[in-house]
């Protein structure tokens, strides 16, 4: 194992699991342990009600443990006139340290003008966010990176993280992260294509590159090990594994 702070970007709490891997905090706990990962990252994105989420993930996870867990909040535009009040809750009561977003349950893309409210939000308070490239409500032709540039032009303080951006040599989110400074691409993915992540470090991406295992959807240990037998650099490794993440929460580790 190298040496070096990990940290896992990308964690979930409050539903189903899959391969016998369920959201319990001793089993997270227990995986984490037998890989190295010394923090992991965890949202709840699978209630309507944001509150509940967030409660789970502070309340379960994050007051139990919280030298090894990182609350991450979630909202929702199903209901606008609640969404502020519990952002300013999640951030400035919770502490969580980013926002994950998941279009898909909404069943309007990310780029919809009833996010704005908490893009406006985010911006101002400089809150990074995490959400997927496409969503299944996106037209067929959708160009990513039209859409993050035009993110990153109204919304210039929040740090984008496009969720399994690393996961296929895919060229998409590699050019959206080479492009615009603010997004960074994260690995998690059940495809373990032989060139995924190395893929994106070759195209000079070891900087913005973030690990992640979507726990409990996949296994730490398969995750982290696409990682850790790659061919690149060691320096790279530690980067992707926790250092990137690290400076981009600006933890104290």
């Amino acid at each position: 194992m190298i040496n070096t702070p990990i940290i896992d970007f990308h964690a979930h709490g409050g539903l189903w699991g899959r391969y016998g891997v369920i959201d319990n905090p001793k089993l997270f706990l227990k995986l984490m342990n037998s890989t190295g990962i010394d923090k992991a990252c965890i949202n709840s994105i699978y209630f309507g009600d944001a509150h509940k989420a967030n409660n789970l993930v502070y309340d379960r996870f994050v007051t139990k443990f919280p030298n090894r867990f990182i609350g991450v909040a979630f909202v929702t535009p199903h209901y606008p006139e609640e969404t502020i009040k519990e952002l300013e809750r999640a951030f400035n009561k919770l502490n969580f340290k980013f926002l994950k977003l998941y279009p898909a349950y909404f069943g309007k893309p990310s780029d919809h003008d009833q996010y704005t409210h908490i893009y406006e939000w985010a911006n101002e308070k400089k809150i990074p966010i995490m959400s997927h490239a496409k969503d299944p409500a996106d037209p067929k032709n959708i160009n990513i990176l039209d859409r993050y540039t035009k993110f990153t032009k109204n919304y210039p303080n929040i740090k984008w993280v496009i969720a399994h951006g690393a996961e296929m040599p895919d060229i998409d989110p590699i050019t959206v992260a080479k492009e615009l400074p603010n997004v960074w691409i994260e690995t998690c993915g059940s495809p373990t294509p032989l060139h995924g992540i190395s893929f994106a470090v070759n195209h000079g991406l070891a900087d913005k590159i973030l690990f992640g295992s979507d726990m409990p959807l996949m296994d730490h240990r398969h995750q982290i090990a696409r990682i850790l037998t790659i061919d690149i650099s060691e320096e790279d490794k530690k980067k992707i594994l926790g250092l990137n993440a690290i400076k981009l929460l600006n933890l104290e580790i």
